[in-house]
C-alpha cells in the first residue's frame, strides 16, 4: 500500500476531459480574461459564501492586498496574527500598512478576543486581518465582528483555508468588511493558482475590480488608469476549473469530514489534543491541527509517522511570522508570543484530502496511536 499523501487533486477522468473540451472552447475563442467563465465562477463563489459581491482575482495574497488598499490601510498600524502564513503580513506591508503582530490562543491557534481588545488600546489599530486557521472559525469570532464593528475597525477575513466554512449561519468570507480565498493547489478547492475578494460592498468589489485590471474604470480595455492596481486578472482557464470544483465542494468536504472526524475520535481515545471544530456548522476541513505534549520536535513526529506509512501535511504553521527573516524589522513586543513560541513547533497535521480511502484513514488512524499514544 503506498504512503497516505497529504495532496490530492480532486477531479475525475470524466471532470478532466469536460475541461479539456472547455480550455479548446476558450482558446478558440481568444478570450482569456474576464469573460464568461471568470463571470459564472464569481456568480456562483458569491452565492457559496452569502455575500453580495466575488471578485476573482489571480491569487490569495493579492485578494488581501486589494482589500487594505480599498480600506486605506497606507501609513496605518493592522493587527494580524504572527502564526499564519507570510502572505497575510507580507500583503499588509505590500498595501503601506504597519504589521502589528498578535499571539494566538492555544484552543484556536488563532488569537484571542482578549488580545485584540488590548491591542486596540496599546497599538491604536485601525484594522484587522483575521485568519481562519486551518478552516476554523474561532468560536469567539462572532465577538470579534462586534468588537471591529462598534470600534469603526476595517475587519478582513483572510479565509485561504476555508473555502465552505461557516459559524453560527454565517460563512467564512461574509462577516467582515471583505474576505480573501486562495486557490492554491494544496487547498480545499483549487484553480491552480487563484484567488477570491468576497465583500457586502459595491465600492469594495468596484475598487476590487480595478486594483486586479491595472487600476482601470468599468471599461475592461482601454479605459482610464484611476487607481494604482496592478495585472491581478484570473484567467478564464483558471476559472473555468474553479467552476468544476466549486460545484463539487460540498462533496469534498463531507469527504474530507469523514476523516477528520474519525481522527479525531483516535486523539480523543489516547487523550491527545487537537484544535475543535465541533462548534461550527460545517468546516472545511483544511487541516486537522494536533497538539501533542511530547518533547519532540515536529519533525521527528512527522518522520515517525512516515515510518507507519503517513505524510504529514504541512503545519500551520511551525515558524510563526515573527520569526520569519522577511520580517525581521516588524517590532516584537518585550514579552514576545510565548503561546506561539511554545506551540507553533509542537504540532503536526495529519493528512487531511477529499481523496482518502477507508484504508487510508485507517492507516492514519493507526498511525497516530503508535506515534502520539
Amino acid at each position: 500500500m503506498p504512503d497516505v499523501s497529504p495532496f490530492h487533486l480532486d477531479l475525475t477522468e470524466n471532470e478532466i476531459e469536460a475541461l479539456q473540451q472547455t480550455f479548446g472552447d476558450i482558446l478558440r475563442s481568444g478570450q482569456l480574461i474576464l469573460n464568461k467563465h471568470t463571470e459564472q465562477f464569481e456568480r456562483e463563489f458569491a452565492d457559496m459564501a452569502g455575500v453580495q459581491h466575488a471578485v476573482a482575482v489571480s491569487t490569495g495574497t493579492s485578494a488581501l492586498q486589494m482589500l487594505l488598499m480599498a480600506h486605506s490601510a497606507d501609513g496605518k498600524p493592522v493587527a494580524v496574527p504572527t502564526n499564519t502564513n507570510f502572505a497575510s503580513v507580507a500583503a499588509i506591508l505590500a498595501a503601506g500598512g504597519h504589521p502589528v503582530l498578535l499571539d494566538m490562543d492555544p484552543r484556536t491557534f488563532a488569537p484571542s478576543l482578549q488580545m485584540l481588545e488590548e491591542s486596540y488600546q496599546r497599538d491604536k489599530i485601525a484594522g484587522v486581518v483575521w485568519v481562519h486557521i486551518g478552516g476554523l472559525i474561532s468560536p469567539e469570532f462572532g465577538a470579534v465582528s462586534e468588537f471591529c464593528r462598534t470600534r469603526k475597525l476595517f475587519l478582513i477575513e483572510d479565509a485561504a483555508h476555508a473555502h465552505g466554512s461557516m459559524f453560527n449561519g454565517t460563512s467564512a468570507g461574509a462577516f467582515g468588511d471583505g474576505g480573501a480565498f486562495s486557490f492554491f493547489p494544496t487547498k480545499v478547492m483549487t484553480t491552480m493558482e487563484g484567488g477570491m475578494v468576497t465583500t457586502h460592498n459595491s465600492d469594495i468589489a468596484d475598487l476590487a475590480r480595478s486594483y486586479r485590471n491595472q487600476g482601470k474604470g468599468a471599461a475592461k480595455f482601454g479605459s482610464d488608469h484611476l487607481h494604482l492596481g496592478s495585472s491581478w486578472r484570473l484567467s478564464e482557464l483558471a476559472a473555468a476549473i474553479g467552476v468544476v470544483q466549486l460545484r463539487k465542494l460540498d462533496s469534498m468536504i463531507a469527504r474530507r469530514a469523514k476523516a477528520a472526524d474519525a481522527m479525531a475520535r483516535t486523539l480523543d481515545d489516547i487523550q491527545v489534543q487537537y484544535c475543535p471544530y465541533q462548534h461550527m456548522d460545517r468546516a472545511s476541513q483544511y487541516k486537522l491541527i494536533v497538539r501533542y505534549s511530547h518533547g519532540v520536535p515536529c519533525d521527528e513526529i512527522k518522520a515517525r509517522l512516515r515510518s507507519h506509512g503517513v505524510i504529514a501535511g504541512g503545519g500551520v504553521y511551525e515558524r510563526p511570522c515573527h520569526v520569519q527573516p522577511a520580517f525581521a524589522d516588524i517590532t516584537v513586543p518585550k514579552d514576545g508570543f510565548p503561546v506561539a513560541d511554545a506551540l507553533c513547533p509542537k504540532h503536526v497535521c495529519p493528512p487531511l484530502t477529499s481523496g482518502m480511502t477507508d484504508d487510508d484513514i485507517a492507516c492514519v488512524c493507526e498511525a497516530l496511536k503508535a506515534v502520539l499514544g
